[in-house]
């Protein structure tokens, strides 16, 4: 239920959203990294995020809810909703014997 409200929220104000986090040089490579490459964000990429979501917050106050203790849980669902591309990057990875990529999509 918190989920598909937080979503909705975000939806509703997407438009807005966006054009902030496209307008900080990085942040949006940054909040997408998880979709594009299947890492973890690191201690220092959240705090910057969070930094960032700080700012516009200012600005779009229903950002605030990423900002606070605990926000960073809810990173990947700001990620997803903010992911212009109708389906995930596909992944992938080296085989170490053969040397060639292998498609990990299912």
């Amino acid at each position: 239920m918190i989920k598909k409200y937080l979503k909705r929220l975000i939806i509703v104000n997407k438009e807005a959203i966006l054009m902030e986090v496209l307008a900080i040089r990085g942040l949006m490579q940054l909040l997408m990294k998880t979709r594009n490459t299947d890492e973890k964000w690191t201690r220092e990429e959240k705090k910057e995020i969070k930094t960032h979501l700080k700012n516009i917050a200012k600005i779009i106050p229903a950002v605030v809810i990423f900002a606070l203790p605990g926000g960073s849980f809810l990173l990947p669902m700001l990620a997803e909703a903010l992911d212009r591309r109708k389906t995930r990057r596909p992944i992938k990875k080296e085989d170490p014997v053969n040397a060639k990529k292998i498609d990990l999509t299912p």
